[in-house]
């Protein structure tokens, strides 16, 4: 029973199943481990102990009656975004340090209709803005593979509670790669669904038309369990799409990689701050893909550069917009004995939001301004469209688009980049968001650090089967997604 936390997701289902432990014993081994390494990690800002035993149990009496879901009674972590009801839900802010939320996120409703155990939140950058998890009004999160280095972000501490072996899947959220970015860094498979396909309702909005949730988990496979229960169509969300759900499991084996035509885009390969380690990596991986009967076709990506500006005028414009709403008055962060309604709106403000995201509320406030708007937002909108077209073309002559999923591997912590030199690190992840395609990460080897590196493969519209099923067949004939940090081998 001590070794728990090395099952993957079908492995747990197969043992709670067949009575070889219970979700009592599997819950209160995950929460020994937290309770023991954590510290270390530091990648939950609130753990939901009673709770989770009281949701074990109720998973167990469901098993032994037979009417149980597959994913019954197996623990998960939830980014801190979710809205959950009678739990903190902080987003990573000061602003939000005292909300309870009154209702569930869909997400984290159909995780409990499932009979998922929640053994509570995770950090992230401050409303999910930042490519470290540093932003965190709760502090930084270490990375398990070096805890001096950052976990990426913003869903850093998802990545880092999978990664430790501190929760067996988790949730996370992708606006421009915050669920690949930190699959990468931690050596995780992280799935960014098509827009649409997971519902927003209840996730804390950073940028409307670019948010989407997804899985992170050790692999492709436990991936597509999580996405059995997440994705589908959710009538309380006016962005969600009503197609219908494929079964992502029963899929994984449902996409030949021979004849698959996989594009690589020459100008990805040419980004000035590519590091050689990475490069030579997804190379490999790629490589090991033509092994396996794959063609690689070289494409042309002509809007690469467009990416970094387009999304930084976009994304922040709409959360300019979106963090309106905290203004000291309805709820969330209060400054204390204002003088008048202005000074309650600005001290609440600047003191409740981090540097980050008050950063972003300006450029977003400044490109939405009169006189602004059109220079700035409705060109950005335009060039957006121009980016979608650019993939589109791409996919009619391929399957798939391979890239890093980023053009290092994890700063260290307080490496204090600049603006620029963070929002640069995103140039992989962002065109992804801004024509809202489904893309995943792969973990692929490691850099001369023993960092992880990852692959990142970029499908067309509604293409999750296709994605997970390709990197599951990888994952069959590679063992990086098995590798685990010295940390996660710790017993508690």
């Amino acid at each position: 029973m001590t070794d728990l936390h090395r099952l993957s997701i079908r492995e747990l289902s197969e043992g709670l199943k067949q009575a070889q432990f219970s979700s009592r014993e599997l819950t209160e081994h995950y929460l020994k481990r937290i309770a023991k390494i954590d510290a270390k990690v530091k990648s939950y800002v609130t753990v939901t102990a009673e709770q989770a035993l009281v949701e074990a149990d109720a998973a167990d009496a469901a098993i032994k009656s037979g009417n149980a879901h597959a994913l019954a009674g197996i623990p998960l972590a939830h980014k801190d975004i979710f809205c959950t009801q009678g739990i903190k839900t902080t987003a990573g802010s000061k602003m939000l340090d005292n909300f309870i939320s009154p209702y569930d996120a869909t997400v984290v409703a159909k995780a409990k209709a499932a009979g998922l155990v929640t053994l509570g939140k995770v950090n992230m950058d401050e409303f999910a803005m930042g490519s470290t998890s540093e932003s965190s009004y709760f502090g930084a999160t270490g990375n398990p593979w070096a805890l001096d280095h950052v976990p990426g972000g913003s869903s850093g501490g998802s990545a880092a509670a999978v990664a430790a072996d501190l929760a067996p899947i988790a949730t996370g959220t992708d606006t421009g790669g915050s669920i690949r970015q930190p699959a990468s860094f931690c050596g995780l498979t992280g799935l960014k669904p098509t827009y649409g396909r997971v519902s927003r309702f209840g996730m804390i909005a950073f940028a409307s038309s670019l948010d989407q949730g997804g899985p992170m988990a050790r692999s492709a496979e436990d991936c597509a369990y999580l996405m059995n229960v997440i994705a589908g169509h959710d009538a309380k969300d006016s962005t969600s799409v009503d197609k219908e759900v494929d079964d992502y499991v029963a899929n994984l084996n449902g996409i030949a990689v021979k004849g698959l035509r996989i594009g690589i885009p020459k100008q990805y390969f040419n980004v000035a701050g590519l590091d050689a380690d990475v490069k030579a990596r997804v190379e490999e991986s790629l490589k090991k893909l033509e092994e396996m009967g794959a063609t690689l076709v070289e494409i042309d990506l002509n809007m690469t550069e467009a990416y970094v500006p387009t999304y930084y005028l976009i994304a922040p414009a709409e959360a300019s917009s979106n963090l309106s709403r905290y203004d000291g008055v309805r709820y969330g962060y209060r400054c204390e004995n204002p003088k008048d309604i202005l000074d309650l709106y600005k001290r609440s403000r600047s003191e409740g939001f981090g540097a980050e995201v008050q950063r972003r509320i300006l450029i977003g406030t400044y490109a939405l301004s009169a006189g602004y708007y059109d220079a700035y937002y409705v060109k950005a909108q335009k060039v957006r469209r121009l980016i979608q077209q650019d993939f589109l073309k791409a996919f009619e002559n391929v399957d798939v688009i391979a890239a890093p999923s980023a053009p290092t591997t994890a700063y260290k912590i307080g490496a204090n980049l600049s603006p620029t030199e963070m929002y640069l690190g995103d140039i992989y992840t962002l065109a992804v968001n801004l024509a809202g395609l489904p893309a995943i990460n792969a973990p692929v080897g490691f850099d001369k650090d023993n960092l992880p590196v990852g692959l990142q493969l970029i499908g067309n519209y509604w293409s999750e089967s296709q994605l997970l099923s390709i990197v599951h067949q990888y994952q069959q004939n590679t063992d990086w997604h098995t590798k685990r940090a010295a940390i996660a081998e710790e017993n508690a």
